[in-house]
């Protein structure tokens, strides 16, 4: 008998999880006593400032003030899910149409917690309990990834967005991904820039959560419950760090393939740049 015929073949191991190895991280797992009274005290935390939001909310808009309150509250979300945030840049206050990367439902308190801004969603979040109703506090425009024809009807929702809430922000890859690379931008949205209103400028922009990102992430086929679980049961606070570009004016890349293609050659240099590689050509 061979040696070869002699040794046995060891069984390969049996994977923790039935899928990839890198996607391991999506899969939520009991996080024991700690985990459940972190959990219990961000949701806590979220519903106080839910009831003394709100109110204040309707406050300020019957008094058609300037409403600060959903700001405010996104940004307590932001930090009640561990997100502590930097900003390198000048973000434009008005009349600004921001085109971002997309990593997790998590950047929407990110960014509004800082500029204010209102965004543009898909239109099953609509639905969604208790979410669905805080986006629409928001302003939230919802368009349908499906209903091709629409698309005339959802751009002059965005330019009564825009016109009303004086800044957009706009996830063209249509997806989250997990920050190392950008996915192809979907241009039909931007039309609303074709042409543009008049004095409204682009700004690009990314986020960055470091060495963080491929927790925070949500990709794969992690439904969106697991994923607001793991944030919410997570140890410790992690930086995000969120880099306003120079902004540039729609009006000289006619048509929005064109702007699409600029906002996302300078997006990505930038993203390269921190990440220590060359831009794809």
């Amino acid at each position: 008998m061979s040696e070869a015929e002699a040794a046995p073949v060891a069984p390969k191991p049996v994977p923790l999880y039935p899928d990839t190895p890198d996607m391991a991280h999506l899969h939520w797992r009991d996080p024991g006593l700690i985990g459940r009274i972190r959990l219990a005290l961000r949701v806590l935390l979220i519903v106080l400032m839910l009831i003394v939001c709100v109110p204040l909310y309707y406050v300020w808009r019957t008094l058609r003030l300037s409403n600060p309150w959903p700001k405010l509250f996104l940004r307590g979300v932001g930090r009640a899910c561990g997100a502590k945030v930097r900003v390198v840049g000048t973000p434009l206050k008005r009349d600004v149409f921001y085109i971002a990367n997309h990593l997790s439902w998590l950047d929407i308190p990110v960014i509004a917690g800082r500029n204010g801004s209102a965004f543009v969603a898909q239109d099953g979040i609509k639905s969604w309990p208790v979410i669905g109703w805080l986006c629409k506090l928001n302003d939230t425009v919802f368009v349908s990834r499906t209903n091709r024809l629409g698309i005339a009807g959802q751009i002059n929702e965005l330019r009564d967005a825009l016109a009303e809430t004086w800044a957009i922000t706009i996830f063209p890859e249509g997806t989250t991904t997990d920050g190392s690379k950008l996915l192809p931008f979907k241009s039909p949205l931007l039309q609303v820039l074709d042409p543009p209103p008049p004095g409204v400028l682009v700004q690009p922009m990314y986020l960055d959560y470091g060495a963080d990102a491929h927790d925070i992430a949500w990709v794969g086929e992690e439904t969106a419950p697991n994923n607001a679980l793991r944030l919410f049961t997570r140890k410790r606070s992690f930086w995000v760090t969120l880099h306003f570009l120079e902004p540039f004016s729609p009006a000289d890349f006619p048509g929005r393939k064109a702007i699409a293609a600029e906002a996302r050659a300078r997006i990505d240099a930038a993203l390269c740049a921190s990440l220590g590689r060359e831009p794809a050509v």
